[in-house]
């Protein structure tokens, strides 16, 4: 008999019953709502009748629709978005659920603040209606989204009725060279294997590239398992990853925590344990990654030319890149460095932690932001940012030409409120590139903070190498 894979074990730890249809009843460990749909799932549970079966165990904050703008109030840009805030904070009172409010200092990015308040735990289960739940998966929980209906079940019941997923691993080989970093990383993986590489699987990212990355940066790799269609995305933890937990505010004490540690120390996989898909990627010839099109599989290195369609292996292959091209009013050919922009963007569940800022500042130090183009750095929660302005780093930002937000979502997403301008050429941190999602007919190009912050200056797309 073979060994268990981490996800097996985390799998079999949570398993309460084996349903029909091939379904299994899953122990919840932890429920995180956000404003966008957090409130109406509280409110639409309590008018049937029900209430949240363990309070202590749901989180909420604001982060979806909340404006960002320095001295913000209750106001939101997008339509309707008051009442949404305003519901949220109704139904998590009538709950007793913790919301991290605005002018909370816990407040941000729920998957930024789940791990940074410590509750994400490494071997927990974690759910939260939003697709990238999968990044606490950084620490070795079994996190991933779900939808409204799904949080209302969770939150009465601490159960969910799901699905067993099949079991990937991705090993990432060898040592990063400098100025290419987990974004890549991932970037690299979606374009080699297509978006839809991880087949619906729980992936777990393993190998020597992996565990030389911080927890941070592990953050960064889990957030874009999604994008490569996977159920989730995990990573075992290891000493690095108890070094992070540990003492933060939801993070078990004392000897509960010796206790703890030694459990989490065994959550990894078995020498002998079988996936059902494996792949491997050498990383010591990665370069930094841009996409050039409208999925983050187009994605290719800053020194390479945009494909051409004609190389397709299919037809359906071949219009989606035409269609792609058109939209980014892009050729075939053409060098992707040195394409003017419009816009640069620092921010999102993807790349707003502390460690994103000060890679990005290095990079800014000392230089000046190209004329005409608008940069926005907006970090993942008020803890970040305090601490960002506590080292000064704020301040390189500002002289440099950024703006300097509070903390929320914002312009990772257009949803009727603050947006890009029509067809502007964006250079993001953020995590999709769909056809208008920062904005109408705005051009996003994703790409690692380092590769944001050297665009902004050159005012074309450019290679952090060159300055760093």
């Amino acid at each position: 008999m073979s060994g268990l894979s981490l996800f097996e074990k985390l799998w079999r730890q949570h398993l309460l019953a084996e349903l029909d249809e091939g379904d299994s009843l899953i122990h919840i460990d932890r429920v995180f709502l956000h404003e966008r749909t957090g409130g109406v799932a509280l409110q639409a549970l309590a008018e049937a009748g029900h209430r949240v079966r363990n309070p202590q165990l749901a989180f909420a904050t604001l982060d979806h629709i909340v404006d960002t703008f320095p001295g913000r109030s209750d106001n939101t840009l997008m339509p309707g978005g008051e009442a949404f805030i305003r519901i949220t904070r109704e139904q998590t009172a009538k709950s007793g659920i913790q919301l991290f409010d605005l002018g909370d200092e816990r407040q941000g990015i729920v998957h930024v603040v789940s791990p940074e308040q410590g509750i994400v735990l490494p071997g927990a289960t974690v759910v939260c209606p939003d697709s990238h739940t999968c990044t606490q998966g950084a620490l070795g929980a079994l996190a991933w989204g779900i939808g409204s209906s799904e949080a209302e079940h969770a939150l009465a019941t601490q159960t969910l009725r799901v699905v067993k997923p099949k079991s990937m691993r991705v090993t990432f080989d060898g040592q990063l060279p400098q100025g290419v970093t987990a974004k890549d990383m991932i970037l690299a993986l979606i374009a080699r294997d297509s978006a839809s590489g991880a087949r619906g699987s729980v992936v777990e990212f393993a190998g020597e590239a992996v565990q030389r990355l911080s927890v941070e940066a592990r953050m960064t790799l889990c957030n874009m398992a999604v994008e490569f269609s996977a159920f989730t995305g995990l990573i075992a933890p290891d000493q690095a990853t108890l070094d992070y937990v540990q003492g933060r505010p939801f993070a078990p004490k004392g000897e509960a925590w010796e206790r703890a540690a030694t459990a989490w120390r065994e959550l990894r996989s078995d020498a002998d344990a079988r996936f059902d898909f494996e792949t491997r990627l050498d990383v010591g010839a990665l370069s930094p990654m841009l996409t050039w099109g409208t999925s983050p599989q187009h994605a290719i290195g800053v020194g390479e030319c945009v494909p051409d369609p004609a190389s397709a292996a299919d037809g359906a292959t071949r219009a989606a890149m035409d269609k792609a091209l058109a939209y980014m009013g892009l050729q075939a050919g053409q060098p992707l460095a040195g394409t003017p922009i419009d816009a640069a963007f620092i921010g999102s569940c993807t790349n707003s932690r502390l460690s994103d800022l000060r890679a990005a500042a290095a990079v800014l130090r000392g230089r000046k932001v190209a004329a005409g183009v608008k940069a926005i750095c907006v970090p993942g929660s008020t803890q970040v940012k305090l601490a960002a302005e506590a080292e000064g780093l704020h301040q390189v930002f500002l002289d440099a030409g950024f703006e300097w937000r509070e903390s929320g979502c914002s312009m990772c997403f257009f949803a009727g409120g603050e947006s890009f301008g029509l067809q502007q050429r964006v250079v993001s941190t953020t995590n999709r590139n769909f056809e208008s999602r920062q904005g109408p007919q705005t051009r996003t190009h994703l790409a690692s903070p380092i590769t944001v912050a050297a665009s902004a200056i050159a005012g074309c797309i450019a290679d952090p190498r060159r300055l760093t």
